[in-house]
């Protein structure tokens, strides 16, 4: 029984964050009207589409009640980064070219180098920060200070865009009747009762995070329910069911920038809100928890969790920057290719939960290899 609420409560979970994070898509496309080809897609959508991890360590490691399950939000952060670089970029090509919207996909070469080098140097900084058995809060600075330093070269880097660029923006014409808005989950028509401008687009913005944020504590705690009921680690179910939970307003987001045809920007926020996670989504946390707290100590077995997962990560992110960059175009080649390194992925951590011989003895080689 505590086995299926917890899962009942994650899809739940799931469907509020879809539809918060179409106020989320609302609002970020009006408040990022004036920012360049991907570069918005990897600063205001990466940021306001990852805010469910965010939200999600935070509550690992503060609501949880102890301090290993840490390992909850960096396995949500590390699986949803893998999640984003594998799945989000094929369910992109696979939706587009299945439409017939293009015959072909290109993404500029720039975005690619630009973003995928930074991911994999964020995520070397990650290996090298977390390889002891304690963490300190200057663990979480730099962390954080990574992510500022890739953002201001982003800005600094960033074309002068004419304002709006044509974008169509928003408009209220569904029902104006504010308790069937909330109860259909229609929380945009809620804030913008005409059209859209700064400042509703902004209280947009913040109404969805803190919407998110309450299903992402409820989120960690069905994880819980999940692991107790199959017997497994926490570690194991953040992993994959708390990090696709956590990607699906990357997913969507970049899912209709594909669609308009900004492929750059569906990019570029799929590996930007990478970038996002692995750096402040797991520094803040760790920076506020240390200051409050002290340093954090780990056991072995949660170091030893970690460290493949982290090794699993680097390894898979350089797979997928060799595949979006190989090649002119994106095709459904690709895009299965993507699919199979995700569900190799799934079926490692699975078998590893298991605790079958193989899993167990890949982890080994994965940790003694680096």
């Amino acid at each position: 029984m505590e086995l299926i609420i917890g899962l009942l409560i994650i899809i739940l979970c799931c469907l509020v964050i879809w539809r918060a994070s179409h106020g989320f898509d609302i609002a970020s496309v009006y408040l990022g009207r004036n920012l360049s080809d991907g570069v918005r897609g990897a600063t205001i959508n990466a940021i306001g589409s990852s805010i469910p991890e965010l939200f999600t360590t935070l509550f690992f490691l503060f609501a949880a009640g102890e301090v290993d399950k840490f390992s909850g939000g960096i396995a949500t952060t590390a699986g949803s980064a893998i999640f984003n670089a594998m799945i989000i970029p094929a369910v992109i090509i696979l939706a587009v070219l299945g439409a017939g919207l293009t015959k072909k996909i290109e993404v500029s070469k720039k975005v690619i180098l630009r973003d995928g080098i930074s991911l994999i140097v964020a995520e070397l900084i990650l290996i090298y920060l977390i390889s002891g058995d304690t963490l300190h809060w200057w663990h979480g600075v730099i962390l954080m200070s990574s992510y500022v330093a890739y953002v201001a070269v982003l800005l600094f880097s960033m074309r002068n865009v004419e304002e709006s660029e044509g974008e169509e923006l928003y408009k209220n014409e569904g029902k104006s009747n504010r308790f069937i808005n909330f109860v259909t989950f229609e929380w945009t028509n809620l804030i913008i009762r005409k059209e859209i401008n700064q400042r509703n687009a902004l209280s947009l913005l913040l109404v969805t995070m803190g919407i998110i944020g309450v299903a992402c504590f409820f989120l960690v705690h069905s994880c819980e329910m999940v692991a107790h009921g199959l017997g497994v680690n926490t570690f194991f179910v953040a992993v994959i069911l708390a990090s696709a939970a956590t990607s699906v307003p990357d997913t969507i987001l970049s899912y209709k920038d594909a669609l308009a045809g900004n492929y750059d920007d569906a990019l570029a926020n799929a590996i930007g809100s990478n970038i996002f996670d692995v750096c402040f989504a797991l520094g803040f946390p760790l920076f506020l928890y240390t200051i409050i707290y002290g340093p954090i100590g780990m056991s072995v077995e949660v170091i030893d969790d970690i460290a493949e997962l982290r090794i699993t990560l680097l390894i898979l992110t350089i797979v997928a920057f060799l595949v979006f960059y190989i090649g002119r175009f994106m095709g459904k080649t690709k895009a299965f290719l993507l699919i199979a390194a995700y569900l190799s992925f799934t079926f490692f951590i699975v078998s590893k939960a298991m605790e079958l011989d193989w899993a167990v003895q890949l982890g080994e080689i994965l940790r003694s290899a680096f």
